[in-house]
This record gives structure tokens, C-alpha cells and sequence, in this order.
């Protein structure tokens, strides 16, 4: 029997779509992604897993991705006329397909240099194409084609809780997440929701890793109810 369109709707499963970048399988990061997924699953959703040192993806934008490219090479251009033709490279379609689907995207990584692994920055670089994510037929923020969408930063520190904060050693953690959070996430459309922090599981005897990855579970489990942060969406500039 087929179902009327809103019963379908309704019966559909909420989509995941996580992106997960460290080297070391047997890492406390890939331990807590791996248990951000079952509470996931635990819920229904459908969850698809991208791991991108296990798959060699090249975080290069480069000339050699788009060969009818012209000679002075614009990277957002190019983009933006590859996805128009259908030509973009096979493994950035698929990537998209799934950023575009997922309802949730959790960016799954270890704090470097008070930011984002090279990887993922080059796969941000690379799927979040111009003229299919925002730009061309679709605006910025909540003009964007992920508006509606909630995104959430999964992340391990070196430093302690204690290192981080106002008038501490490392800083506001927020501040460093500021790049991330607004110019990356928030740009394309979606919600941002506070990040999900393990901070130095490297210090954590075996119990205490136990907890925090129990920690995660549980953070995962309202998902749902989780508070966006504060980011404000600036006005259009105005013509004079």
C-alpha cells in the first residue's frame, strides 16, 4: 500500500551525516565518534560515516579538479560551474549528496592548533561547493541551502577543562571555535548547536574514558533539545 506524501514524510528516518578526521583508528576520538554513532542509531537516525585519512582524501582544491577549467584559475567559479554541468569530481558529488541529505552533520575531530585538521578544512573546501551549498541560485545564512539543518562540532583537546576558559591558559574555547561556528557552519545555513568536548582524554586514566565516552552517549541523546548557539546573522549590505 502506498502511503499519502505526509504519512511518508512522518515515517521517514531522521539522517546523520558524520565526518570524522584523525589518523589513529584506536584514538579516544574515534572511540567517542563511534559512540556519537550508536547513540545516534539508538535513536533512529539514519547515520552515514565519512573517515577521511582511512579513505586518502585529498584536501587539495586545485586546477587539476576541474580540466576544462580556464587559465587563470577561480575556485568558486569553477565550482559553481561544475555543479551547474554535473561534471564535479565523483567523490565530492557523493560527499555532497550526503551533506545535502543529512538532517544532523557532527564534524568529528581533535583540536589542532586551536583548529580544524588540514583534511577536514580541505573537505569543507572541497563539498562545500559554491552554487550547490550557497552562492548562485541560493543566498548566504538563512538563504542558504542547509538553512534548517543543525550542525555540531565533536571534539577531543590536548589541554584540561582547566587550561580553558576566560582568563586561562589556553582561552575561551568558543573563541577559537569562532572561525568554525560561524564562518564555515553558520554561513551555509544551519543551526550550530554547542559543541559536544572531551577535554585531554590523553590525561584520563581508563575509567574516567570510560565516562567521558558515556558522557557522549548521553549528550547525543538530546540531540534533539540540544541549545543552538548565539550566532547572529548579519544584514545584507545596503546600496547607498
Amino acid at each position: 500500500m502506498n502511503l499519502p506524501p505526509d504519512a511518508a514524510e512522518h515515517t521517514a528516518k531522521p539522517t546523520a551525516l558524520i565526518v570524522h578526521a584523525h589518523p589513529e583508528p584506536n584514538s579516544f576520538s574515534n572511540a567517542q565518534m563511534r559512540s556519537a554513532r550508536s547513540s545516534l542509531q539508538d535513536q533512529g537516525y539514519d547515520v552515514k560515516t565519512i573517515y577521511l585519512y582511512e579513505n586518502g582524501w585529498s584536501p587539495v582544491l586545485d586546477h587539476s579538479e576541474f580540466p576544462s577549467a580556464s587559465t587563470y584559475f577561480k575556485p568558486q567559479a569553477e565550482q559553481m560551474a561544475a555543479a551547474n554541468a554535473g561534471t564535479l569530481a565523483l567523490e565530492v558529488r557523493a560527499d555532497l549528496d550526503a551533506l545535502l541529505d543529512a538532517d544532523l552533520l557532527v564534524l568529528s575531530f581533535p583540536l589542532w592548533w586551536f583548529s580544524l585538521p588540514a583534511i577536514l578544512k580541505g573537505w569543507i573546501d572541497r563539498v562545500f561547493v559554491m552554487g550547490a551549498v550557497f552562492g548562485g541560485d541560493h543566498g548566504l545564512f538563512d538563504q542558504a541551502a542547509l538553512a534548517g539543518h543543525k550542525a555540531v562540532l565533536l571534539i577531543t583537546t590536548g589541554g584540561s577543562l582547566a587550561s580553558f576558559g576566560e582568563g586561562r591558559r589556553f582561552g575561551v574555547l568558543d573563541t577559537h571555535l569562532f572561525h568554525i561556528h560561524f564562518g564555515m557552519l553558520r554561513f551555509v545555513g544551519y543551526d550550530v548547536l554547542e559543541p559536544i568536548v572531551t577535554y585531554g582524554p590523553a590525561h584520563l586514566d581508563a575509567d574516567n574514558r570510560k565516562a567521558a565516552l558515556s558522557a557522549i552517549h548521553e549528550a547525543f541523546e538530546r540531540i534533539a533539545t540540544r541549545a543552538a548557539l548565539p550566532l547572529t546573522t548579519p544584514a545584507p549590505p545596503q546600496n547607498p
